[in-house]
């Protein structure tokens, strides 16, 4: 079978069909890579911001065998760079490990290098999620704005109506909500910051054709 050959690829099997063979394939395992600190970032962005296990994104990367078979074609002259490489260790099932070994060996292409084309490919959504992350920031400054002038009502409220007034125990329950709910957003926009300091470059300009190891 040539190099350019398609691999076959595995049906899905439901879960009445499943032998021991396929069980075992979903077992967690570590598997070290040496990746860029660009490729490593990607991978943390994608996890944090869209709630994905680091296992489910690479079961989803590498158990495609078609589009990882098309990538091989693609990264299989590449040269990656040796400098600002880090090893890295990541826990993926052995099925999707067994994928990119076997994609790696049949198109002759480092199975570092599949990993990176692949999360290469998740640069747009990386880049929708910054947009969403810069909106998100825009939001919470309106809402602390519209937070303080809920206090300031709040205020005017027990002023004219008194401190036994329900309608002031109405309003600072609504308040103390409202409080809670923008405690949740900072901490998600702080918690989001790495993906303002994510340089697209760094995936972009990863493989340079020809370039000696």
């Amino acid at each position: 079978m040539g190099p350019d050959n398609e691999l076959n690829v595995e049906g899905e099997l439901s879960f009445s069909e499943a032998t021991g063979s396929d069980l075992r394939g979903r077992q967690s395992i570590r598997a070290t890579f040496k990746l860029s600190a660009g490729c490593i970032d990607a991978i943390s962005i994608v996890a944090k911001h869209l709630g994905i296990k680091q296992k489910s994104l690479f079961d989803h990367l590498a158990e495609d065998t078609r589009s990882l078979s098309s990538i091989a074609r693609e990264a299989r002259e590449a040269r990656l760079p040796p400098l600002n490489r880090v090893q890295k260790t990541f826990v993926i099932s052995r099925r999707s490990l067994n994928s990119l070994e076997t994609v790696s060996k049949h198109y002759n292409a480092p199975r570092d290098a599949l990993v990176e084309y692949s999360v290469k490919r998740l640069l747009p959504v990386i880049l929708a999620e910054r947009k969403k992350h810069e909106a998100r920031k825009q939001v919470l400054d309106e809402l602390n704005r519209h937070f303080q002038a809920g206090l300031a009502l709040r205020n005017r409220i027990e002023t004219k109506l008194g401190e036994e007034d329900p309608t002031l125990s109405w309003m600072t329950q609504a308040m103390q909500a409202y409080q809670n709910a923008i405690a949740q957003i900072s901490d998600f926009v702080e918690k989001g910051k790495i993906i303002e300091e994510f340089d697209p470059e760094s995936l972009g300009l990863l493989f340079k054709q020809g370039e000696a190891e």
